[in-house]
């Protein structure tokens, strides 16, 4: 992956914090003169608004319909003015932010882009903080400043380096102020940005998508119309869709199974091609540690030293994803392999049953695996009956498996009536904080009541810190190593990424990589 060196990013590319502002040129959208594309996916769509979306088929929306200060290049993982003209942090600290708006910014209504539009798309996430929206990614965002009408100031409340990259995501959505109101979500499946393209209808079943002929910025369009179709987790329906050449591009949603069968079998799917391309989605296994059962670090062990990732990847997920060994997933910066080391990559059963045995557990371990296949894919349920398998097989564990819808589910993890159970995410930015902040640091989102103080109050603070992230990776490593020993969660695997098209399609290979953002705009048709 390429990196920029120049101050001309960001401060955090080169460790520097403060220096003279420099930048990007404007550029154009491109003639968008490409054929309309249709795109069909599994994913729901939970939000137009960016206040609320904290999902990946929001944040697909987001980053078409709407710009942030900063995006993702193709292929890397260091932000670049995109909004913005120009970024930097201004002091040695880390602590305050500043960007200068591009000039001549619109939004697709025609209205005026002006820094007062960052301040309040900024100040209606924090005020609004939807339980399923993005505030959670900001604690450090203490003040947003204006001095004119081009240049917006974050000050932050700690350091954080990696402020660039969230602002950077689709959390850094820039709405219109006269079409969001300051102190409530929009609910009418209507969206106002100025980024690439224009949200010209939302159904349940479809959304439409224009080139955006206000917008200023760095895509360049290669195609006029797309058109997203949204199959609402039925697999079965994207697959027969994409044969059936009803859709140019299946995105996020064919199983594992079918992805495999498609790159072998030519004779019922010629004609479409197989690209894949890097992904940092990951899948957890997690222990509530409050649990009578799991809170047993022993049983935690246990489990740890019988899971096979490399078969639950080929049965289940016929080798589209790769094992995982530690929480910070491979491609990005300061990954290892603690899990590995600790506990092997095969079923290690003496080992396990020793564990058990320091508990002072000899009777088999009843256990029950909790998974919601909505949220995390219809193979999550096929997955945890291959783990219980896996547990069972080795006479320590009765383990059974539970699946049940996502609200009942979500209600019931805050409620601390689950000891085991699913966790998937895709990083909102590609770096190690967005592995280790929202799953280890106060409030997390795994809601597993485990918290070291050596990683909240040391660790965390440290590597947030620092903006030469290439100089975090001891810190990162001694924070893998803490989860390994102490079993919070299980790693399973790593997702490889995929988009399947038919013949005449093109530019898919610019829109799968670990930023996770999935680029209308580099889609061509002949």
């Amino acid at each position: 992956m390429k990196k920029r060196t120049q101050w001309s990013a960001l401060s955090v590319a080169t460790g520097l914090a403060a220096a003279t502002l420099t930048g990007c040129g404007t550029e154009n959208g491109g003639s968008g003169s490409g054929g309309s594309v249709v795109v069909g996916m599994s994913d729901d769509v939970q939000s137009t608004d960016p206040a609320a979306g904290y999902d990946p088929g929001s944040w697909l929306l987001f980053n078409n319909v709407f710009q942030s200060l900063l995006s993702f290049p193709v292929g890397s993982t260091e932000p670049e003015p995109e909004a913005a003209e120009r970024c930097g942090f201004t002091d040695v600290e880390t602590k305050v932010f500043e960007c200068i708006l591009r000039k001549d910014l619109k939004f697709s209504n025609g209205n005026e882009l002006t820094s007062a539009d960052v301040k309040h798309s900024f100040d209606r996430m924090m005020r609004i903080n939807d339980d399923a929206g993005p505030a959670i990614m900001f604690p450090m965002l203490d003040e947003v400043e204006t001095p004119d009408a081009r240049t917006v100031v974050f000050r932050l409340n700690v350091p954080d380096a990696t402020f660039p990259s969230k602002i950077a995501s689709g959390a850094g959505s820039i709405v219109d102020r006269r079409e969001y109101p300051a102190d409530k979500l929009r609910t009418d499946g209507e969206a106002v940005g100025s980024g690439p393209y224009t949200l010209d209808s939302f159904a349940e079943d479809r959304a439409e998508f224009s080139r955006n002929d206000a917008y200023r910025g760095t895509a360049k369009l290669r195609n006029s119309k797309i058109t997203l179709r949204l199959f609402r987790g039925d697999q079965k329906a994207l697959k027969r869709a994409l044969l059936g050449k009803e859709v140019d591009v299946a995105y996020r949603g064919l199983a594992a199974k079918d992805i495999a069968e498609i790159e072998t079998d030519t004779s019922t799917a010629s004609g479409i091609d197989v690209v894949a391309g890097s992904s940092a989605e990951v899948q957890h296994l997690v222990f509530n540690l409050k649990d009578p059962v799991v809170g047993k670090k022993g049983v935690r062990k246990a489990i740890a030293y019988l899971i096979d990732r490399e078969a639950l990847v080929q049965e289940v997920y016929d080798s589209t994803a790769e094992p995982l060994y530690s929480i910070i997933p491979a491609g990005i910066t300061a990954h290892n392999t603690a899990f590995f080391d600790e506990y092997g990559s095969r079923p290690q059963r003496a080992k396990a049953k020793a564990a058990l045995a320091e508990e002072g557990i000899t009777d088999k371990v009843k256990l029950t695996l909790w998974s919601t296949p909505v949220r995390y894919g219809p193979s999550t349920d096929e997955e945890f009956k291959a783990i219980a398998r896996q547990l069972n097989d080795s006479g320590l564990f009765d383990a059974e498996v539970r699946s049940i819808e996502i609200d009942r589910y979500d209600e019931a993890i805050a409620a601390n009536k689950y000891g085991v159970y699913v966790k998937g995410w895709v990083p909102d930015y590609p770096d190690p904080d967005n592995f280790t902040q929202p799953f280890f640091g106060k409030g997390n989102v795994l809601g597993n009541n485990y918290e070291n103080r050596t990683i909240t109050g040391d660790l965390i603070p440290a590597t947030a810190a620092e903006s030469n992230r290439g100089a975090t990776n001891d810190e990162y490593g001694e924070l893998q190593q803490i989860v390994a020993r102490e079993v919070p969660i299980v790693p399973l695997w790593q997702a490889k990424q995929y988009a399947v098209v038919q013949d005449g399609v093109y530019g898919l290979e610019n829109c799968l990589d670990a930023s996770t953002v999935f680029r209308f705009w580099e889609i061509n048709k002949s």
